[in-house]
């Protein structure tokens, strides 16, 4: 994924009301960035870290440049926008960059499925084979050096693992992609800590046959590719 046009550099103040963040340019001009990620973000808005940033040409927009990536006083890169996760993976995809979901001719978006309503982020069709069902989730919480996820107790995620299952005692492939957007990370476990039930699940749909997978972005502030394995540790 390249960032066309360029992203822009600023240092950040602080980040407010889970949308907002306060920035400075190189030229000292004070800037108000739209924050697409609803997350705590631990580790992730340090005020005096470099923040990049897209600007959208829609005039009607209210904030016109959007937060991408954050690049640490440490040095590491982030992409805190959480929908670059899912873009990544069917650049990753539809590229056969990630081999295990390699080798179907069809790749369908937001597919409604399940008993709670839900929507698949990706489905893999093809005539030989079972179509895989595929969940994206967005890792950007480090402790030393290891990803964690989620960085909030999330219904929602504990509803797509529950979906997950029903796939695959259903007989179809289920798949649970954790696309890591820390460049620091270089394994990955569910946040027990954090919330409990989402690793507890996690584990059982595992167990049932839900395949899990830690993919991790090479990023930085031109573009991204999603294609690196890492060790998943439940």
């Amino acid at each position: 994924m390249q960032f066309s046009p360029p992203l822009q550099p600023a240092t950040l103040i602080r980040r407010y009301k889970r949308f907002l963040a306060d920035v400075i340019t190189p030229e000292g001009v004070e800037l108000t960035l739209h924050c697409p990620n609803t997350g705590a973000m631990t580790g992730c808005a340090t005020p005096g870290d470099t923040v990049w940033y897209s600007t959208s040409e829609n005039s009607k927009r209210k904030y016109a440049h959007t937060w991408e990536i954050t690049q640490t006083q440490e040095g590491a890169f982030i992409c805190v926008n959480t929908l670059r996760a899912n873009s990544l993976t069917k650049e990753a995809l539809l590229n056969e960059r990630l081999p295990p979901l390699s080798g179907y001719s069809v790749l369908k978006n937001e597919v409604k499925y399940g008993t709670e309503r839900s929507r698949i982020d990706f489905m893999l069709q093809a005539e030989d084979r079972r179509d895989c069902y595929i969940e994206v989730k967005s890792v950007t919480l480090a402790e030393q050096n290891k990803g964690y996820f989620p960085d909030a107790v999330t219904e929602r995620g504990q509803r797509h693992l529950r979906e997950l299952m029903s796939v695959a005692t259903g007989g179809e492939r289920a798949v649970m992609l954790f696309a890591v957007l820390h460049s620091a990370i270089t394994c990955f476990s569910p946040a027990r800590h954090i919330d409990a039930t989402y690793a507890q699940l996690l584990t059982e749909a595992h167990n049932k046959g839900v395949e899990i997978f830690a993919y991790k972005a090479e990023i930085s502030a031109n573009n991204m590719t999603l294609n690196l394995p890492l060790p998943v540790a439940l």
